[in-house]
This record gives C-alpha cells, structure tokens and sequence, in this order.
C-alpha cells in the first residue's frame, strides 16, 4: 500500500519537574530532508536520532522538534554575582555617584552576568524522551499511511476514469477510419484525376497504418494496471509510481497526435486533465 510523505505525529508526557513534548511534521521532497531541534544537552544525540528517523520515515521534508518545559522552581541559570560586582565598580568609577540600582540595571546586561550550569544528560530522562521519540514516530506513520489510503482512492478512480474515456475513444476507431477513407476519396475526386485503385489502397494502408492507435491502447491498458499493481506493493513506490505516469502520458500524446478525429481529441484531453490530476498528488507519495 502506498503512504503520504505528508504526516504529522505528537507525544508528551508530564515528569515531576518537566514536561517532555515531541512533535514530527513533514511535506513531500525528493530525498529525506531532517530539520530537527534538540535541547543543547542533548545535542550528541542528534546523530542517532537522525537515523531513526531517516529509517521510519524515508523520504519527505521533516521537521522534527523536541521541547522539555521546566515545571520545577528550580532553575539552571544563576546571577553571576562577582561579575555583576565588578561591572558595577567599573560604572562607579567611570559615574561617581550614580544611583546602585541603575547601576545594577546595566551591569546585569553584561556579557557573563548571568551564568547557566551545563546539565548532564539524565538515563532515566532520555529513556522517558525517547519513549515520546518513538511514539511520535508511530503517530507520524499512521497518519501517512491514512493519508496514503485516500490518495490510493483518488489514484483508483482516475486510472478508471483514463481507461473508461480510453475505450469511449477506441469505440469510435471504426467511424475514424471511415472517415479518413471518405476525406481521401473526396480530395482525389476533387482534383478529377484518374486514380490507379491498386495506388490508391496502397496509400489508404499506409495512412490507416499511420492513424492507427491500437499499439498505444494496448500499451496504456498494461500502464495502467501496472500502476495498480505497483500500489498494492510494499515499501517505497513513489518514484516508481512517477515513472509509470510518464510513461502513459507519451501513450496517451500519442494517441492524441493520431486521433485525427474531434470526439476522439476530445476524450484525449480529458485523459490528459485526469493523468494531470494524478501527477499533482503523485508527488505527496512516498
């Protein structure tokens, strides 16, 4: 079954001193394109992180964010008293007399005045994130793979609409030919001219021969069951998706320049329209 490349997918949980949120979005992209935010203590494993999600997701522009909310009092950034001291003896020296509390005011906009204690990486934490890590992930492929459900709905009904307008078209084969017949007799005897007969069914064959689209209705008919069938296999298809819808385009261009024949042109462009309709959305295919 084929999946979206489009997905979203959320989980968090609440620990006694913070709150642990990860959120997975991603659109449609040639390659895997990661953009992902991390905490800065958890920065060395981005790595490991980035190959878990290339793994599930594949293919596809992905914004992968991690968020920890700290719930407790405590915090990890402390005033930098010493630093503040100096700077406000400095601003002292350079304005005596000037009010503390101004003083105050710009030394604690200062490089250093405020300091931030690194954290160390916490097992018991990280497991807790990457339980959330892994959920969302799992939340991310349900939704692509829902997503994917109805786009193969809306792949099934324009295959049929092609192959329904595709056999209208062949229908009408018979009256184009006769009519190419007539519009050959019509101009030979336009120009009152004795006609050698034998020349002049060699030259009806050739153009028959010419206008003939059977070769391209076969060949169109197996495209499109080939992209049906393509649609039930496992793993990544997209691509392969995209190829067989070149592929029935040339057949159905083809057809169009052979038509020769108004109502059969007309149900060449509303091939046209439905196979361009299938391409916008083969695009969000993984």
């Amino acid at each position: 079954m084929i999946q979206s490349m489009t997905g979203f997918g959320k989980a968090s949980v609440q620990l006694p001193t913070k709150k642990i949120t990860v959120e997975i979005k991603s659109l449609n992209s040639k390659g895997f394109d990661l953009n992902m935010r991390l905490p800065s203590v958890y920065r060395e494993m981005e790595l490991g992180l980035r190959n878990q999600a290339a793994h599930i997701l594949e293919r596809g522009k992905v914004d992968f964010s991690v968020f920890i909310e700290s719930t407790s009092e405590v915090t990890s950034t402390k005033v930098n008293a010493p630093i503040i001291r100096a700077y406000m003896a400095q601003l002292e020296a350079i304005y005596p007399m000037s009010d503390p509390t101004e003083l105050m005011k710009m030394a604690i906009r200062m490089p250093d005045a405020l300091k931030t204690e690194r954290d160390e990486i916490d097992e018991n934490d990280w497991q807790e994130i990457q339980q959330q890590i892994n959920e969302a992930l799992a939340n991310i492929k349900e939704f692509r793979i829902a997503e994917g459900a109805s786009l193969e709905r809306e792949f099934v009904m324009r295959i049929e609409n092609i192959r329904s307008l595709m056999n209208s078209a062949v229908a009408l084969d018979s009256e184009r030919i006769e009519t190419v017949k007539t519009r050959l007799r019509t101009a030979i005897e336009d120009l009152k001219a004795t006609v050698d007969e034998n020349r002049y069914e060699q030259e009806l064959i050739y153009y028959l021969e010419k206008y003939d689209i059977t070769e391209e209705r076969v060949r169109l008919d197996n495209h499109l069951n080939y992209f049906l069938e393509t649609m039930q296999g496992e793993g990544s298809n997209g691509r392969k998706l995209g190829f067989i819808v070149q592929e029935m385009g040339r057949e159905i261009n083809t057809m169009g320049s052979k038509a020769n024949h108004s109502e059969m042109q007309k149900m060449v462009v509303q091939m046209k329209d439905e196979l361009e309709k299938i391409k916008e959305q083969i695009l969000n295919v993984l």
